[in-house]
């Protein structure tokens, strides 16, 4: 390890890229806990100052994938949002998936407890507000809920135990690392689409790049909200799509489909989360919320090429909406991984 590090690690100017072999080093080392923590720390920071590349990328993506457990549940869409959580706006993603599922796209969904920077909520956190908490959270429980409803939660620190691991050096150091980046490529559900969310656009030529190399069908990098992967109701959206090997930048503004709204000030709490969650699925509550659901949703059956065009699925996902079919598959879900008998 040291020699890599001398090599990451000689300054702005000194420092150059791993090759691919070398980040595979780096990265066992890191991930199979050989290194020293002070040699891991060491690296992470180095590598903050240098900006990973994206051979370094895909050799931590590579090995984390090596580590991880992944399941083999019928294919479908990767929503991968910041693993640091959110701290004011919606996370609508979770309504989303269920809207998904009910079109028959199944959804997989990864995070952890809140990490750095932001320390902010994370799905963890609302599912705790729903009565759902990681401990009893097992792999097993997981693939049940996700065989019967068509969404796949993993926790990453338990499909991925040596995120669990480094979490403590993580945590000393408080500050964004090549792992922010490559857990979010776990693709806990060997998902052949993938939503991507980035807080700067000045990314999306590199992670453009680094998902052609990691081969999902279609891809879309997403600018979001707080860096999610969720499109705003309210103004445009920078996206980056990636497809049949080539990138092109798209913005997505909801004023095209009749759907901008303006955002109600909420003080956003786990709780708050769950139950706009809750009203959503049921029809009900603030339009914007609604909206911001179905706009994604239609965005992804499109991106999945189960619906011709964004607003075909709008109309599908509002369709489904009325039906209460994402909603029965909510409480279905709810049900299984609080390992309750679902009340009719």
């Amino acid at each position: 390890m040291i020699h890599l590090l001398k090599e990451v690690g000689r300054g702005k100017r000194g420092a150059r890229d791993l090759t691919y072999e070398e980040a595979l080093q780096a990265a066992e080392a890191i991930l199979g806990l050989t290194a020293t923590p002070a040699q891991i720390g060491a690296f992470f920071i180095a590598e903050r100052i240098k900006m990973e590349s994206v051979e370094e990328l895909e050799a931590f993506v590579s090995v984390l994938r090596k580590h991880a457990a992944r399941s083999d549940l019928p294919q479908g869409i990767d929503c991968a949002g910041p693993y640091d959580g959110r701290k004011s706006s919606f996370i609508s993603t979770i309504a989303t998936s269920f809207v998904l599922a009910a079109a028959g796209l199944p959804v997989t969904l990864h995070g952890s407890a809140s990490l750095p920077p932001k320390w902010g909520m994370t799905l963890a956190d609302v599912f705790a507000a729903m009565g759902i908490s990681d401990p009893s959270l097992s792999r097993e429980l997981c693939l049940e809920a996700a065989r019967q409803t068509g969404v796949l939660y993993a926790h990453a620190e338990t499909w991925c135990p040596p995120l669990a691991k480094l979490r403590p050096i993580r945590e000393e150091l408080g500050m964004r690392t090549v792992l922010n980046t490559a857990e979010k490529f776990a693709d806990y559900g060997h998902s052949p689409f993938l939503t991507f969310g980035v807080y700067h656009n000045t990314v999306f030529d590199r992670l453009g790049r680094l998902i052609m190399n990691l081969g999902y069908e279609r891809a879309l990098i997403i600018q979001g909200s707080e860096g999610s992967d969720e499109l705003y109701i309210h103004r445009p959206t920078r996206t980056y799509r990636i497809e049949h090997g080539e990138a092109s930048l798209q913005i997505i503004d909801p004023e095209s489909f009749g759907l901008d709204t303006p955002l109600p000030e909420v003080d956003w709490t786990p709780a708050e989360q769950a139950a706009v969650t809750g009203q959503v699925l049921q029809g009900k509550g603030n339009m914007a919320f609604m909206y911001q659901v179905l706009l994604n949703a239609a965005v992804r059956l499109h991106l999945a090429d189960r619906v011709q065009s964004v607003e075909e699925g709008l109309y599908t996902g509002k369709a489904l909406l009325e039906s209460g079919k994402p909603r029965e598959l909510y409480e279905k879900w709810q049900a299984v991984l609080k390992n309750q008998p679902l009340t009719v």
